[in-house]
């Protein structure tokens, strides 16, 4: 299709949490770049930070009342159905209002409902399922849909294979280049240029384990010649901050939120995270060696299952999360000291990478568009 000037309307559903949030956002820019004359609108949760990080990058957004189902057995499931109802009419109200000639769910609370109302009126829709193990919501939403762009490959166990597009998943541009940024990173972070580098990351809103498993670690690790960079989340910086003033350790460098996630990744040697997709794509395209700390607190444990699509392709190395506070200093430092295995880790890593994924998706998106 040329990028010729037809305007074109895209409404873009889902979020939650940065994982879902970053990658839509990557499939508007590259939309925008090819076909310049376009609006798009975002559909989030009220309350969630999409209605935040969306506006910062420049995109309108309506936000629903949606919110998930807890999993546990508790008084607030009482209202689900209530809330699935007024964010089902609400997103008809939103489409008849903005009438798009394409609609893309990229996960998250807000998905749902906004597809189900499209799929109902005709308009063609597009899922990218960002996980090695498709949700719920997506395994509905399939049956109705154009098509199904996919991060992993062998996903026809949850939906048409005649309908999936295998094109990884969507980054942030800055990612792709790294290279001459690590002087830079030192400056940024304020780190020792002898020193080797353990990048942290607890995912958008940070993680305990991985905070405790760092704190339990960090003396061993600074008296052993290692710095860190260190993302608590803003939930956990506070605490964490203190106990590294408290230790006196002069080479931690606790952060509550990593803005500038290209320089982080330049200067990391090793870098230990959570398993959710956008961290996964994100270093298939660093290509670090990496120790996942796979999330337990997710729908059908799709972060130890993206882990495991790692380290079955010999591309990293992971820790459950149980065992990560007491076992996490020894197995970072076994791997530190084997330079073969990061290398090895990080060429693996790469081949799984898809740098590509938002062009890959645009190119879909234009096949089905009305």
């Amino acid at each position: 299709m040329s990028t010729g000037n037809r305007i074109y309307r895209i409404i873009i559903s889902g979020g939650g949490t940065g994982g879902h949030i970053y990658p839509a956002i990557a499939i508007a820019n590259a939309w925008m770049a090819a076909h310049p004359s376009s609006e798009i609108l975002f559909v989030g949760a009220e309350g969630k930070m999409e209605m935040q990080k969306v506006p910062e990058a420049g995109y309108p957004i309506e936000g629903l009342t949606i919110a998930g189902l807890q999993r546990s057995l508790t008084l607030k499931n009482l209202n689900f159905p209530l809330k699935v109802w007024k964010s089902v009419k609400r997103s008809n109200e939103i489409l008849k209002r903005f009438q798009p000639n394409l609609a893309v769910g990229v996960g998250g609370y807000a998905s749902g409902p906004l597809l189900f109302a499209a799929q109902r009126q005709g308009i063609p829709s597009v899922i990218q399922e960002q996980n090695s193990y498709a949700g719920l919501t997506n395994k509905l939403l399939a049956k109705n849909a154009k098509a199904i762009c996919v991060a992993y490959p062998a996903m026809e166990r949850f939906f048409p294979g005649d309908r999936i597009h295998y094109t990884g998943n969507p980054v942030r541009s800055d990612i792709l280049q790294l290279e001459g940024k690590a002087i830079k990173a030192r400056d940024a972070f304020g780190l020792d240029g002898r020193r080797k580098t353990i990048l942290v990351l607890g995912g958008s809103l940070g993680a305990r384990t991985i905070n405790e498993a760092v704190a339990a670690s960090m003396a061993a690790w600074e008296s052993n010649g290692y710095q860190v960079v260190w993302q608590t989340g803003r939930f956990y910086f506070n605490e964490m901050n203190e106990r590294v003033d408290r230790s006196g350790l002069k080479h931690i460098h606790p952060m509550e939120f990593i803005r500038e996630m290209d320089l982080a990744y330049s200067v990391a040697d090793i870098v230990v995270s959570r398993a959710g997709a956008l961290s996964v794509s994100e270093l298939s395209l660093v290509g670090k060696p990496v120790i996942f700390i796979p999330s337990p607190n997710v729908a059908e444990d799709h972060q130890t299952k993206n882990a495991e699509t790692c380290v079955s392709a010999g591309a990293a190395w992971m820790l459950k999360d149980r065992e990560a506070i007491s076992n996490l200093g020894e197995v970072l430092e076994k791997l530190a000291n084997d330079t073969d295995e990061c290398q090895r880790l990080g060429e693996n890593l790469l081949k799984m990478g898809k740098p590509q994924a938002a062009n890959e998706i645009v190119a879909v998106m234009e096949k089905w568009i009305q």
